[in-house]
């Protein structure tokens, strides 16, 4: 039972690590005011340029900047459109998903099943081997520790300088913060690109890292347990920690439960992390849970003849 629960613990960051980088980067979005739906799609040019670009050049890091490339190129499309074109928001993103689905798979279809090299664990000396959170915190890939890293600095960003204040006065009342001096477009423009640039990056991770090769339809629908993410973490870079560990404990358990070669129903456990999802979207609904944390101005364009 004992080395189950480590097998499971230790595989369980490679699934939540995607979720989490892409919540990240949606959280900065929405801080901003600018609901981003487009995660789904953004992931999937993300891991489908880190595969291509790692095959021509041979090196993964490449085909990762790439991937980050990618989803800030596309994102720069959705940004234009919402916040300076001022177009519907949700359809925006619902577009950016239908673009990003096609463009990976007119582009990437002589890169299916294209195996790529990933990156190499990272063995710290001797914590690596100590038994149950050895292999837990110690042996893991570097884009793991980059994702902890970058979740704890935009919450940092976000809470505790004034860049991260004008942000989020952008996003609860953005007349105000125009009147105080802030460059309202400008900000939200920033906001999704830094959102574009880590669900590409979240893709590369599926494609390079964790799958090392890419095939249509990898994402399966992370990105959208991403953007309910957002609202299980409340907003907060530093809760999308926990809340990625949860998804991704809960993505992880199926293969772990077959490679036991236990009978298991695999179409529900598969089905696991969306319930999640859903269940997640739900509770704050049916009890008025975190009420408040959600930005004043999310999803609204901002005009500024409205300005007070």
């Amino acid at each position: 039972m004992t080395e189950f629960l480590v097998s499971w613990l230790a595989s369980t960051p490679t699934f939540a690590i995607p979720i989490m980088i892409a919540c990240v980067g949606l959280i900065v979005s929405e801080r901003a005011g600018v609901l981003n739906l487009g995660a789904e799609g953004l992931m999937a040019v993300g891991a489908m340029m880190a595969v291509m670009v790692t095959l021509r050049s041979g090196h993964p890091w490449a085909g990762i900047i790439a991937g980050v490339g990618a989803g800030m190129g596309l994102s720069l499309l959705f940004g234009l459109a919402v916040v300076v074109l001022r177009a519907d928001q949700i359809l925006a993103g619902l577009a950016t998903v239908a673009m990003g689905a096609g463009l990976s798979g007119l582009i990437g279809r002589d890169y299916v099943h294209e195996t790529v090299p990933g990156l190499d664990k990272i063995t710290v000396p001797g914590l690596s081997d100590l038994p149950v959170v050895g292999p837990i915190l110690f042996n893991q890939d570097p884009l793991a520790y980059f994702a902890v890293g970058l979740a704890l600095a935009a919450w940092w960003l976000l809470m505790r300088t004034r860049f991260g204040l004008r942000l989020r006065a952008v996003g609860e009342d953005p007349a105000a913060a125009d009147v105080a001096g802030v460059d309202v477009q400008m900000m939200q423009l920033g906001a999704v690109l830094a959102s574009g640039a880590a669900c590409g990056l979240a893709g590369a991770y599926l494609s390079v890292v964790a799958s090392q090769v890419w095939v249509e339809n990898m994402v399966a629908g992370r990105g959208w347990i991403a953007i309910g993410l957002v609202i299980f973490a409340r907003w907060n870079p530093s809760r999308a920690i926990l809340g990625a560990l949860v998804f991704g404990g809960a993505d992880a358990l199926l293969p772990r439960l077959l490679a036991t070669g236990a009978d298991v129903p695999s179409y529900l456990m598969m089905m696991l992390p969306y319930a999640l999802t859903i269940l997640v979207l739900a509770l704050p609904a049916l009890f008025k849970v975190g009420r408040g944390a959600e930005p004043e101005n999310l999803g609204k364009p901002y005009l500024r003849q409205d300005r007070r």
